[in-house]
């Protein structure tokens, strides 16, 4: 495993961060396809044994049994000082009025009801779930500030937003002489390219770590065009993200992968570990081999025409996962 700093901070991360939400009651949530708590120990075991010492959940996940599962399971096999955990707030948590948001009322309620369920005393990196249209971003910014200076949060991230508005957001903070966010969890994968306009340079310019979330399109990078599994025929969402025209980078990766005679998944993210600016892709698993396949492909260099080949066929699209 390797380790870097996450944007222009002092704090050590590895270079993959495991992604949680697949772990998670399945009976609490919209995803049938999550792991119960039995089935997702051994994931989190595997990843903490590879190195892997990120790991990013959010209350929303399976009604906040993601927590209370990571958040056992690090108790037991890990040491808190040596291990990262990103958290998330803003979905909806219960229905009627300030069931969701980034107010400073759901801010302060959903905080103390993360740590409860992690069983920590803080969040290393706590990250607002997309950006609030409906609370002034004053609002969210010093309530964030006030968690950081009460010892319950470490760092502040921010996930998918336009740039104009992320910039606005790390404005206000300065200005007032809050706490800046310091990473940006965006949609960023082969399939996915369009940060590459403006949210990436930001990033860059501004010393921003950057944690791109499903980094495998939701595992269309690694399976033939056609095929589905129980996720994928479940996921609107997914469904709403990529195009019939990613065909042509999908048989690229399966190409490349045969070739180097590697599974697809480490190629694609080989491709996106290579890009400028990124810090740790956030890698989802239900198997042993995700995690394995996501660790192989740090030591995994793609030649230059091996990406030219994976990147020539991207067309722009609409923006996508905000």
């Amino acid at each position: 495993m390797r380790y870097v700093k996450l944007g222009s901070t002092g704090l050590d991360v590895s270079r993959i961060c495991l992604g949680c939400m697949s772990f998670g009651l399945p009976d609490r949530g919209v995803h049938a396809w999550t792991l119960d708590e039995d089935a997702s120990r051994p994931l989190i075991r595997r990843a903490l044994e590879s190195g892997i010492t990120f790991f990013d959940t959010a209350n929303v996940y399976s009604d906040g049994t993601s927590e209370e599962i990571l958040g056992r399971a690090l108790g037991e096999f890990a040491r808190r000082d040596e291990i990262v955990i990103a958290g998330k707030v803003n979905g909806a948590m219960h229905e009627g009025p300030n069931g969701r948001g980034l107010s400073r009322k759901a801010i302060m309620t959903e905080i103390d009801n993360s740590l409860r369920r992690l069983g920590t005393d803080h969040i290393d990196l706590y990250q607002i779930h997309r950006y609030d249209h409906h609370t002034p971003v004053e609002e969210t910014m010093e309530a964030l500030h006030d968690v950081v200076k009460a010892g319950k949060v470490r760092y502040l991230g921010a996930s998918s937003m336009y740039a104009w508005e992320f910039s606005k957001a790390q404005y206000t903070a300065t200005l007032h002489g809050w706490t800046r966010f310091v990473s940006m969890q965006n949609h960023y994968n082969l399939l996915y390219r369009e940060e590459e306009r403006e949210m990436l340079p930001l990033c860059a310019d501004q010393g921003v770590g950057v944690l791109p979330w499903s980094p495998l399109a939701r595992g269309r990078l690694t399976r033939d065009w056609e095929t589905t599994t129980e996720r994928s025929r479940g996921d609107a969402f997914g469904r709403k993200l990529y195009q019939e025209g990613d065909r042509e980078i999908v048989d690229a990766v399966a190409r490349i992968a045969a070739g180097r005679g590697v599974p697809r998944a480490r190629v694609a993210l080989a491709w996106l570990l290579g890009r400028d600016g990124v810090t740790a892709p956030i890698v989802g698993a239900t198997r042993e081999e995700h995690i394995d396949d996501a660790v192989a492909a740090l030591g995994l260099e793609l030649s230059e025409k091996e990406t030219e080949e994976l990147e020539e066929p991207y067309t722009p699209r609409a923006i996508s996962g905000h």
